[in-house]
């Protein structure tokens, strides 16, 4: 296992690493689809109910694919690499309108 992976998940059908693409290359890896990680700045509780549902609409209703890890004190989304720079407008305006 990597241990320069940012998370590894276990799944029935084998294990899911997200490394940077240098690391991925170094390993031998197919470095897949190129994404980008966006950290939410807001405190988002474990318990609590509905911002991902909130960044994923968002994120979907401009036609841009994500995914989605919860950290203990924050969200990291992941969005292919050539849509970032939109997404993190998307994320930027959701934000205006949330705190209205």
């Amino acid at each position: 296992m990597p241990c320069s992976a940012f998370s590894w998940i276990h799944e029935e059908e084998g294990i899911t690493l997200i490394l940077t693409r240098s690391a991925a290359k170094s390993f031998g890896f197919d470095d897949g689809m190129p994404m980008r990680r966006i950290v939410l700045q807001v405190f988002s509780a474990l318990d609590g109910v509905g911002l991902t549902a909130a960044v994923a609409t968002a994120l979907a209703n401009e036609g841009i694919p994500c995914n989605m890890i919860a950290g203990y004190h924050h969200d990291h989304v992941f969005v292919p690499s050539a849509m970032a720079g939109r997404a993190v407008a998307v994320l930027r305006d959701l934000q205006v309108r949330s705190t209205k």
